[in-house]
Parts: C-alpha cells; structure tokens; sequence
C-alpha cells in the first residue's frame, strides 16, 4: 500500500515505480542480530530543529519512515530531555502496523525505552502513564526516583553514578529487545556514538533552509570518526530525501 507523496530511490538502483509500504519496510528490515539503529531528520544546513522542534522539519515522508520503524523496532530508545521537550505521547501503532507485527510473531507494540540519568521524569505524561507496554527507564544507582515513576514503569540501573550505555543495552537485549530504534536527542545520539554503538542511521534531510541557532543532530564531547557506509538514498516528490546509513 502506499498513500499521499511518492517516494522513489535513486540510489543504488532506481526503480520504475514509486516505492509502496512493503517495499520500504524491505529495504529497512530487521537485522539478523542485535542492532541499535538511530533515526533523526535535519535540514540541508545541519539545523536538528525550527522553533525549537524537529515537528517543523517532518513533512508527509519523514512521518511515513517514521511509523516503519516504530513498526519494525523491539525497543524505543529515547532521553528524557527529549521526552519532555517534544512532549511525546504513548507510543501506539496503526493497526495495519500492528497486524504486520503479529503476523511476524512480534508483540503488537514496542516497549517504550527512556534514558535518563537525573529521573526528572513526569509519571503523569502521556508517554509512561498511557503506555501499551509498560515502558523502561535506564538510569544509575544513585537516582532517586519521582513519587509514582515506578507505579508506571520499570527501573533498569546501569552504572554507579552515570547511565552506563554498554550495560544498559546489553540488558535490553537479555530481555529480548533486539532491534532498538532511537530517536534522540543529541546528547543521546553522540554518547552513543562515542561508546560505538551505533550500527545505523536513518536521516531525513527536509527541502528548507532553517538559518543559523539550532544544534545539530549529534552533541556532546569529541569521540573518533567512524565509517558508516550509505545503504540506500530515496527521494520524495515534495524534494524530501531520505538516507540510510550502516554498518556492514
């Protein structure tokens, strides 16, 4: 099925047609192993931002990518900080996305994954409180959690005084989330990256110029270069491009 403004690839071989639903879950999949993949949109000048959110950068193919790898991921890995900036909701799915999960023997949603090493976290947001899954909050031992936090989700420690990253996601996947899709924000992204353990990025580049002040979609201290080859680049008709990055 595919609705609303085409998407076509013209990397690395064209096709004839635009690209329906299942043939871009196709070309994004799941891995055969454990895969942390990180999903980000930006404009042509690296601005992670317009306003002051990535809203105003995901046109009509950002948001469709978007929901295929909801669909496709085990575990949504997203910081606090981006939790309460973007005022996330519960992660819920279409059910056409929800059919294409329990026809592949997943659950019907993913579980819900936030990082956050303060606990500055509102139990009442729609995001832990309205869950489908009963979502994960990785932090440390020394955080002290806000009345009701764990009424509406579970507490995975890693690390003394700090997140630890290695440790956390090893245990999301001893508890069978495999493929995690993160979305932010920065910090995030570049912590990440510095602890080499990004296997993948999909980044929408939106058709507009957002002008100097916003950051951009990695942030924090230096960390060394690291290949990641293009998989595949894709191009809508409202000049929306779409790139998938990632690891052998």
């Amino acid at each position: 099925m595919s609705v609303g403004i085409p998407i076509g690839r013209i990397w690395p071989v064209p096709p004839a047609q635009p690209l329906d639903d299942a043939t871009l879950t196709a070309l994004y999949g799941r891995a055969d192993r454990p895969h942390l993949r990180v999903n980000f949109v930006s404009s042509p000048d690296g601005a992670v931002s317009v306003d002051g959110y990535s809203a105003g950068l995901s046109g009509e193919p950002d948001k469709r990518v978007f929901g295929l790898l909801r669909m496709l991921c085990d575990g949504l890995v997203v910081a606090a900080g981006t939790l309460r900036h973007e005022g996330y909701r519960a992660v819920r799915l279409t059910e056409r996305h929800r059919a294409w999960r329990r026809e592949h023997g997943l659950p019907e949603y993913p579980t819900l994954v936030v990082v956050s090493g303060s606990l500055a976290l509102d139990p009442a947001q729609a995001a832990l409180a309205d869950a489908p899954v009963r979502p994960l909050v990785l932090t440390h031992a020394g955080a002290t959690p806000p009345p009701g936090l764990t009424e509406v989700a579970d507490l995975v420690r890693c690390g003394t005084d700090r997140v630890d990253l290695v440790a956390g996601l090893a245990e999301l996947r001893r508890r069978g989330l495999d493929q995690l899709l993160c979305e932010g924000g920065p910090h995030l992204f570049g912590a990440l990256t510095a602890a080499d353990l990004v296997d993948e990025l999909c980044l929408t580049v939106a058709p507009l110029l957002a002008g100097g002040g916003p950051g951009r979609i990695s942030a924090g201290p230096p960390s060394p270069p690291r290949q990641l080859p293009l998989r595949h680049a894709l191009v809508a008709e409202d000049g929306t491009l779409l790139l998938r990055y990632a690891r052998a």
